[in-house]
């Protein structure tokens, strides 16, 4: 999905999606919804905003972190995080949808809003992926 447009509250367990308010022109993924479809790819539900993606699996240490595991970051401090997930491509990089007007993209996982690793449990079963 490297290089699909930014769309904010776009993307879902389906793919690239329209998104809503600023995101509502352009077909794409937000930070969560990459997460989410990356995960409905491989069988594993993990919800759809970051703070649901927060609560999917085990915290892990940063140093025990695998290809796959979901990294978080507090980008607004002042309110119940986390805003940002990307996920772990190995130790040093990540995989994310940044911001409006970038594109997927790989960048470096060590960054100052970081707050944490998680690793997703097997999932929820509601949602269907089939479809």
């Amino acid at each position: 999905m490297i290089g699909v447009p930014y769309s904010w509250g776009g993307g879902g367990v389906h793919g690239p999606g329209y998104g809503i308010g600023r995101g509502a022109r352009t077909k794409g993924f937000d930070c969560s919804g990459l997460a989410e479809y990356a995960y409905a790819r491989a069988g594993t539900l993990i919800g759809s905003t970051t703070r649901e993606q927060w609560r999917s699996g085990i915290q892990i240490p940063k140093e025990l972190l695998e290809p796959g595991d979901l990294v978080f970051y507090d980008s607004s401090p002042g309110r119940a995080g986390p805003e940002h997930v990307g996920i772990a491509v190995d130790a040093a990089r990540i995989v994310h949808a940044p911001y409006t007007g970038a594109f997927v993209r790989l960048d470096r996982l060590d960054r100052p809003q970081f707050m944490g690793v998680i690793r997703p449990n097997a999932g929820r079963s509601d949602i269907d992926v089939r479809g």
